[in-house]
């Protein structure tokens, strides 16, 4: 009894060891299938949203899957600090419990009290190693627990750092695609004298983004599950939208950028297949069409009325189509997964925009950002010539 609990606490401590240095320190995907903070994420998360969808709507339902990802960040850090101290009281019941008795404790209880007070270092006195053996393990027990903390208060500044730049261009895009965004929005708010190139600067700014994202949350998954300001914005909401801009560029619109789109949907596509991964979301391929053959004539309409050159037939709609495929089935997944809204094609009528609204009044539906920025760098679509991204 006495070796199973030594060797219980020894894997108790050094499994949440390596899974808090996976969690934290390892800057990459971890693909090991069996791990303690996945379990606790799918174990939390999926009755936290099954109970979001069941018993709230609207904003409350969204205001409460928010609290998740920082209230589960903190909940994990306490299972974690939990199991270091429990594993370093098994080792220290193992070893004997050798330290001063204290009245109406049992030995295993002084063991777990000085694994507390040692791990928070709080040096209190009251309890004190006897043997050699029980004086290392406090000793290393200290160190850990030193260690462990100055880790959480480094690790946090830079969660939430990567979280505000993922929320900048995701506001950034209100102006530009509408609230929420859309495809047809964005691309008839860049229509227009300059509008091309304005859309190519888009992109590129939008490249980085998505390699950010792609880097930012594979390394800290908690990440995704943090949601945006305004309960009509996602990260989630903001890729597909980008998507599904450079799909339509690249099949549909005839006026350049091409090459633009082409990378930005390589890197954006890429960050949405390698999340899907990482949170076991296989990509659907049952779903509802999207973009139903009358929806896409309303895109047309739209699109066209707002000066831009189509390219007509059956083969861009094909190619339209051939890229969907490409994103649509794990946007899909990761939005019933993370109960995420994915957006629409087309702008739901005349909608205010979230920058034209305040708490203390309602703004009218006012006309929609008029098509065609005024200026933006040119951009090289034959040769693919990017400017340097201003940080």
């Amino acid at each position: 009894m006495i070796v199973l609990a030594g060797v219980a606490g020894l894997l108790l401590v050094l499994g949440i060891l390596w899974e808090a240095f996976e969690t934290i320190v390892l800057p990459r995907r971890v693909a090991r299938r069996v791990r303690l903070t996945r379990l606790f994420y799918r174990s939390t998360w999926i009755p936290w949203s099954a109970l979001a969808r069941g018993a709230l709507a609207g904003q409350r339902r969204e205001a409460f899957l928010a609290f998740f990802g920082p209230l589960s960040l903190l909940v994990l850090l306490t299972v974690w600090a939990a199991g270091l101290i429990l594993g370093f009281a098994l080792l220290q019941w193992a070893g004997g419990s050798a330290v001063q008795p204290m009245d109406g404790l049992s030995p295993f209880g002084a063991d777990l009290y000085l694994s507390g007070t040692t791990f928070f270092t709080l040096g209190l006195g009251d309890v004190a190693p006897r043997t050699a053996v029980a004086r290392a393990l406090t000793v290393i027990e200290a160190g850990v627990g030193f260690g462990f903390l100055a880790l959480v208060i480094g690790y946090l500044p830079v969660l939430y750092q990567s979280f505000s730049r993922r929320e900048v261009n995701i506001s950034l895009l209100d102006a530009r695609a509408g609230s929420p965004p859309t495809a047809g929005e964005l691309l008839r708010r860049h229509a227009g004298d300059g509008g091309i190139d304005a859309l190519c600067q888009l992109l590129r700014d939008w490249e980085r983004w998505s390699a950010e994202l792609l880097e930012t949350h594979l390394s800290y998954p908690v990440l995704a599950y943090f949601r945006s300001q305004h309960t009509n914005q996602s990260w989630l909401a903001a890729l597909t939208t980008i998507l599904d801009v450079t799909a339509l560029v690249q099949a549909l619109i005839d006026t350049g950028g091409r090459r633009e789109a082409q990378l930005t949907f390589a890197m954006a596509r890429h960050a949405v297949g390698d999340l899907a991964q990482v949170f076991h979301a296989p990509p659907t391929r049952t779903m509802p069409d999207r973009l139903p053959p009358a929806k896409l004539v309303q895109l047309r309409a739209l699109l066209a009325t707002a000066s831009l050159k189509l390219r007509d037939g059956p083969a861009p709609e094909q190619e339209l189509i051939e890229l969907r495929g490409l994103y649509e089935p794990y946007v899909i997944a990761l939005a019933g997964y993370l109960s995420m809204t994915v957006p629409d094609w087309l702008p739901e009528g005349r909608r205010a925009d979230n920058w034209q609204t305040t708490a203390w009044e309602q703004a009218p539906p006012l006309d929609r950002v008029p098509a065609g920025p005024a200026t933006a760098p040119a951009c090289d679509d034959a040769v693919g010539r990017r400017p340097h991204h201003r940080e």
